[in-house]
C-alpha cells in the first residue's frame, strides 16, 4: 500500500508540473495576442519569472524525490520548444 501511495504522489507531481507548464504556455499566448509584443520588456519579466518560478518547483520535486531530474528536465525543455515556436509564429505575422 505505501509503494502505491508514492506512485500516486510522483504521478500527481508530474500532473501538476505538466498543468504548471501548460499555464505558461496559455497565459503566454494570451499576452501575445492581446497585450503585448515578444520584444516587450512585460513580455520577458513575465516569461522569465514564469520560468524560474516552474524550474523552482520541479527542483523542489527532485529534491523529494518525486520525479527524476530528467522528467523535470523534460518538462522544461518541451515548454521552451513550444514557447520558441510561439515567438516564431508572432514574429512572421
Amino acid at each position: 500500500m505505501a509503494s502505491d501511495m508514492i506512485i500516486d504522489h510522483k504521478e500527481k507531481a508530474n500532473a501538476l508540473l505538466k498543468a504548471d507548464a501548460a499555464k505558461i504556455l496559455k497565459l503566454i499566448k494570451v499576452q501575445m495576442d492581446n497585450l503585448t509584443m515578444p520584444q516587450c520588456p512585460l513580455y520577458e519579466e513575465v516569461l522569465d519569472t514564469q520560468m524560474f518560478g516552474l524550474s523552482r518547483e520541479i527542483d523542489f520535486a527532485v529534491r523529494l524525490g518525486l520525479i527524476e531530474e530528467a522528467e523535470g528536465k523534460a518538462i522544461l525543455d518541451e515548454l521552451e520548444r513550444e514557447l520558441s515556436m510561439l515567438h516564431e509564429a508572432s514574429v512572421k505575422k
